[in-house]
């Protein structure tokens, strides 16, 4: 996988406790926006990804990026990883 700037890449971290996600441009070597669920309120770790997607899909808004490509990594698609994808393409993002 690998993102540019018009298409970054939107890597995601799952550890047992905590979740986080980086908007990467690959060519450039920088990260655009970062995401993890530090003070983030929820009655869920599934409901707080949720919440992370969308906050991630706001900060793609300010920084003018609609389409990403997704990273999961070597993590399964269910549970917190599928809940954060969901949220993020429900704020707008274009996987």
């Amino acid at each position: 996988m690998h993102g540019t700037a018009a298409c970054p890449r939107l890597s995601v971290f799952r550890s047992a406790k905590h979740f986080s996600a980086q908007l990467i441009d690959d060519d450039a070597g920088r990260t655009l926006a970062a995401v993890s669920d530090k003070g983030i309120q929820a009655e869920s770790p599934t409901a707080a990804a949720q919440q992370l997607g969308v906050l991630m899909a706001s900060q793609a808004k300010n920084i003018k990026v609609d389409c990403v490509v997704f990273d999961r990594g070597a993590y399964a698609y269910h549970g917190r990883v599928k809940a954060f994808a969901d949220g993020a393409r429900s704020g707008g993002l274009i996987f």
